[in-house]
């Protein structure tokens, strides 16, 4: 099915565009990248593209000649930042939707994957995929969550009007990995502690008692299942997770474990944590064949590697909360 297509992988230099990138390239597919990132993270046999998807008309450059598309472009950043810019979350991921599937449809793409996210859920234990129209995100999630469901919708509305059914809705749990965000200002949970950790911070301060529960999966497994769950299009939206629970201490404690030099662990129980517990029902994926094979301890001594290495780098990546008024059209 992908060896000689033509696939546009927006956000191809990021987390899980990276490992997406690769597992095309080994396929044998023609991949293009598009990107605000630098261009020194996109893969060397891929064409990139450094365009602000934001404006319709670069949106329908992205496309112009694909086969498929994987939309991956996003704003990630730390709850806590979602809190203080919002706007900076919800603007350009509406924007990002809306031109992105539309442009696509005008370019007559073929197949086309929507990145949605687990901020779409109601505060509840468990997530199931089903549950998500009777309920309102998490005031946690709100900007970020209600921005992913109008991608969702407008899914929907293209299946409706159109007739377009080819378009598949994942929802990843909370990714890491390489290549992630490791920005003190706005890092997600194991970016952040990994970074601070390893940068030598000591005592190691935790936000909460580290008994909240999460979902986590590695970014190499959430491309494995976006690349199967191109294929076999379901027409009802696929949580990618791992279904296990992991606490923010077990986090903590795997990190530490693989230090030489074990820093003091503080708990911070003056701050907030967010929701206790946050799981989601991965049985739809499951019949579909799509199983993580990546542990939450292996998967985390590779990224703190992976950091130790490749430091430099980290900082070559398109940041909004920076980067924003920096106006880049298409260069």
């Amino acid at each position: 099915m992908y060896k000689a297509k033509k696939i546009l992988v927006t956000g191809g230099t990021g987390l899980i565009g990276m490992p997406l990138v690769e597992i095309l390239l080994k396929e044998g597919s023609r991949v293009r990248i598009a990107s605000l990132d630098d261009p020194s993270r996109a893969h060397p046999q891929a064409e990139f593209m450094r365009l602000d998807l934001s404006h319709l008309e670069n949106c329908l450059k992205a496309c112009e000649g694909m086969d498929y598309v994987f939309q991956l472009a996003g704003i990630k950043g730390s709850p806590a930042m979602t809190a203080k810019k919002p706007a900076s979350f919800f603007v350009p991921t509406i924007m990002f939707n809306t031109n992105m599937m539309e442009a696509a449809r005008l370019s007559k793409a073929k197949k086309y994957l929507y990145t949605s996210s687990i901020g779409v859920y109601s505060p509840a234990e468990i997530f199931h995929e089903d549950d998500v129209w009777s309920t309102f995100p998490s005031q946690n999630d709100r900007f970020a969550g209600w921005a992913k469901r109008m991608g969702e919708l407008q899914a929907e509305a293209y299946k409706i009007e159109y007739g377009w059914n080819d378009i598949a809705i994942v929802r990843p749990a909370n990714v890491y990995g390489p290549y992630d965000n490791f920005d003190p200002q706005n890092a997600m949970v194991i970016p952040s502690l990994i970074k601070r950790a390893l940068d030598g911070e000591n005592p190691l301060v935790v936000w909460g008692d580290g008994s909240q529960i999460r979902d986590f999966i590695h970014a190499r497994d959430v491309a494995r299942g976006m690349f199967l769950i191109l294929e076999k299009m379901p027409s009802l939206p696929v949580n990618l997770g791992s279904g296990k629970e992991v606490s923010i201490k077990d986090i903590v404690e795997i990190i530490v474990g693989n230090m030489k030099v074990k820093p003091k662990i503080v708990w911070d129980i003056s701050k907030p944590s967010g929701d206790r517990k946050r799981l989601m029902d991965v049985s739809r994926a499951e019949s579909l064949g799509f199983r993580p094979s990546i542990s939450i301890e292996e998967g985390i001594k590779e990224t703190m590697d992976w950091y130790l290495q490749h430091k430099d780098i980290t900082y070559k990546r398109y940041n909004v909360f920076i980067d924003k008024d920096r106006k880049i059209n298409s260069l």
